[in-house]
């Protein structure tokens, strides 16, 4: 094969060495240790034997700290993902991974994947710890309900959220000390549907002193995660104010959604229309359906303004493993699945798929979703409507146009030119006359 890279160098990746082929013999192949002084006699070592371009193999998160020291050197690097670089079988070794890489970097077989900016990849760091973080007060809420159902106090029958206000302020006030039924009842909220004397039922409890305790960790814990989650808002804020400090856009012209204005328990304390509308040049995400904070903070925090290195919308939805991974094989499809991943953002679009899915209003998106689900299951909606999502989101940031949905009668007076030129075409192929027509066979 024609080598297209000659100056390419292939480095297999490990948890204590790394080894670094920049050609096919062996004495081309040479190990580094993992320390910041090892990564620094990598970097003199490739310049002295002419290399520019590099390829690496994703492995866990060791590629991290070389790939920032080896692109700070100024090397061309190539983040590779483990499946385009599969080895034949039979003896398997690092030397041979490295050289492996190293061939096929130099012969053009290894695309790029897709690595934010230090803007984004900093914001990122923040948004994927606040997601943890949510994740963790998921089940610290659950254990907090554990505890109270252990001392047969059946708040969550009561409340629907023992995290609201209401619930928060009996829960405080029982580990404060207060036992009666209907004075912890009356710190109820006025806006709760049941009525004090069914909360007061719910609260007559055996008070054991064990679970007590135990309620009282865990509710800690909680008010102590709600600080972190509110500590990942206040950096990734002051990341934005700072990126958008010198922005021509005003962003009291960002149009204002109620739907953004909603109250969530998971939402972020951010004004993400105003900046949301600063960052991406004056488009608008609110616009479209089911889109809400948590997902334009997805969008920022994950591709940010680099979405523009994907070449098209087909290349952003494979990113986000939205698209069908189809399977070829003697002619015959044998699957045609969605890869695998975990990707927040993609996690985020099936969030406002889902959503979408239950609005009671008739929109393109909404039809969109119950045609799908009527015919392939509400699991592929989701993900056919993600898709589309994908495909709008690169649409609005890339040409920087607003959200235009579909209307119903100008898609319908299409469909209805589109079956009118296929019966002319039908009419004409079988040398139909206007009286065949009128009266039949």
């Amino acid at each position: 094969m024609a080598v297209i890279n000659p100056n390419a160098c292939g480095v297999d990746v490990g948890s204590k060495m790394h080894y670094v082929a920049t050609g096919q013999g062996s004495e081309e192949v040479k190990s580094f240790g993992v320390y910041t002084k090892d990564h620094q006699e990598m970097v003199v070592y490739l310049k002295s034997k002419g290399v520019r371009t590099i390829a690496m193999e994703s492995t866990g998160n060791y590629w991290q700290t070389l790939f920032a020291a080896l692109e700070k050197a100024g090397f061309e690097v190539f983040l590779v993902c483990g499946n385009q670089t599969k080895n034949v079988k039979g003896r398997k070794t690092d030397v041979q991974d490295c050289q492996w890489i190293q061939w096929l970097h130099s012969v053009g077989m290894l695309s790029n994947s897709f690595i934010p900016n230090e803007h984004v990849s900093h914001l990122r760091i923040y948004s994927r710890q606040r997601l943890k973080y949510i994740q963790v007060q998921t089940r610290i809420i659950n254990q907090i309900q554990r505890d109270l159902r252990a001392m047969n106090l059946r708040l969550e029958v009561a409340l629907n959220d023992i995290t609201g206000k209401s619930g928060r302020a009996i829960i405080e006030a029982i580990l404060s000390g207060e036992r009666n039924p209907r004075s912890l009842a009356g710190l109820s909220d006025y806006r709760v549907k049941k009525s004090k004397e069914e909360i007061a039922l719910s609260l007559e409890g055996n008070w054991h002193e064990g679970y007590l305790f135990v309620l009282r960790q865990h509710y800690d814990e909680y008010v102590q995660n709600l600080a972190r989650i509110q500590a990942c808002e206040n950096e990734i804020e002051k990341i934005l104010k700072n990126c958008l400090a010198c922005s021509e856009i005003d962003p009291k012209d960002a149009p204002r959604h109620k739907k953004a204005l909603k109250k969530n328990k998971n939402k972020p304390e951010i004004d993400f229309q105003a900046y949301s509308f600063q960052y991406f040049g004056g488009v608008d995400l609110f616009a479209i359906e089911g889109v809400n904070q948590n997902t334009v903070l997805s969008v920022i925090t994950e591709v940010g303004t680099d979405i523009t290195k994907f070449h098209s919308a087909k290349a952003f939805s494979n990113y986000l493993h939205l698209c069908p991974n189809q399977k070829v094989t003697g002619g015959k499809v044998i699957s045609n699945h969605t890869k695998r991943g975990t990707n927040p953002l993609s996690q985020a679009l099936k969030s406002v798929a889902n959503v979408i899915g239950g609005l009671k209003i008739d929109t393109h998106l909404t039809r969109f979703f119950r045609k799908v689900a009527y015919k392939k299951g509400r699991k592929e909606a989701i993900t056919a409507t993600a898709h589309k999502l994908a495909v709008i989101i690169y649409n609005m940031l890339t040409k920087y146009e607003p959200y235009k949905p579909f209307v119903r009668e100008v898609n319908e007076h299409a469909e209805r030119i589109k079956k009118l030129k296929e019966v002319e075409r039908i009419v004409k192929s079988h040398n139909f006359k206007i009286e065949d027509i009128n009266f039949g066979y």
